[in-house]
């Protein structure tokens, strides 16, 4: 089977990650500005949370999230696309994967409804689990 099959919902979280960046972008500085918080006083990330709205803390946080559990997704789709190991439940799996990461980042940058998103994100790691547990067994075997 074609790696492009599997590289496509890759591609398409990569696109997600791009979509929140700018959706950060445009909702953080406006708000900043608003609220008249100068960027060198928020050198303190920790800090800076508590100067900004929880919508606006919300996004910021999804976009945090895209680099945690999405990078190890990343990595192991590349290694089952490099290898030549892509078949129908990979790309099926991944698939399912980005389709669960829109919607835990839409959950998570709007309504925010934490049991609702650690149902979506173990979903997403059932998938992922899947994933790395059938090339494992392709690589050790």
């Amino acid at each position: 089977m074609d790696a492009t099959a599997l590289l496509q919902p890759v591609m398409v979280v990569a696109l997600l990650t791009l979509v929140i960046t700018l959706w950060v972008l445009f909702t953080r500085i406006p708000a900043m500005v608003r609220l008249r918080i100068h960027p060198q006083k928020v050198q303190d990330t920790s800090k800076f949370k508590d100067l900004l709205p929880p919508e606006i803390n919300r996004i910021s946080n999804n976009y945090n999230n895209l680099f945690e559990q999405p990078t190890l997704f990343y990595a192991v789709a590349g290694v089952i696309a490099i290898l030549g190991h892509v078949d129908m439940i990979h790309v099926y799996c991944a698939w399912a994967y980005a389709v669960f990461r829109i919607v835990h980042s839409l959950v998570q940058a709007t309504v925010d409804i934490v049991r609702l998103r650690f149902a979506i994100f173990v979903l997403s790691w059932i998938t992922l689990a899947i994933m790395i547990v059938r090339e494992s067994i392709t690589i050790f075997s």
